[in-house]
């Protein structure tokens, strides 16, 4: 295991006091996990965003790419299923491939099977991008794991996965 204690108090911790001092009939044990699932997850992706932007896209345009990327030769999906994938209206889906493909990282051509529906494609340039973005958000990622043994990790996510699963 890890020999670096955690602090001893976090500003979770003092918003959690304040609140037991003025609502001592509450019980606000979820505001630690919550508020702290909070804040990492605003820290890392800021650090993330920052990490994709050397590359010239945002986490949002990131995230096209990397569907594109994961769904394997010919790296080709319809905006529709890109849309859905990533949970996005039509409309946002435009906007973001419009910029990409003004950038060459993708390009959009008429789907041979249907007359009436387009295909993305990412681009050689796009392919070469998203294989470096998702490196270097990858290593802010495990920057931010490095205080935590692999036990730990395995336990988090574990953990994690059973509260989405919840939740979700």
């Amino acid at each position: 295991m890890n020999d670096t204690p955690p602090p001893a108090q976090d500003s979770v911790d003092a918003i959690r006091t304040q609140w037991n001092a003025v609502r001592p009939d509450l019980d606000v044990t979820p505001m630690g996990v919550f508020g702290r699932i909070y804040r990492i997850s605003r820290a890392v992706g800021d650090a993330v965003e920052k990490a994709y932007s050397r590359y010239g896209i945002t986490r949002g345009e990131f995230d096209v790419l990397a569907t594109l990327r994961r769904s394997g030769e010919p790296y080709t999906l319809s905006p529709r299923e890109l849309s859905a994938t990533l949970m996005l209206t039509t409309g946002g889906m435009t906007g973001r491939l419009d910029k990409l493909e003004k950038a060459g990282l993708l390009r959009r051509s008429p789907d041979p099977h249907d007359r009436r529906a387009l295909q993305v494609t990412l681009t050689e340039r796009g392919f070469e991008l998203i294989e470096q973005a998702l490196v270097a958000g990858l290593e802010v990622q495990y920057e931010a794991l490095a205080g935590l043994d692999a036990d730990e990790v395995e336990l988090l996510t574990g953990l994690l996965r059973k509260l989405l699963g919840q939740v979700a």
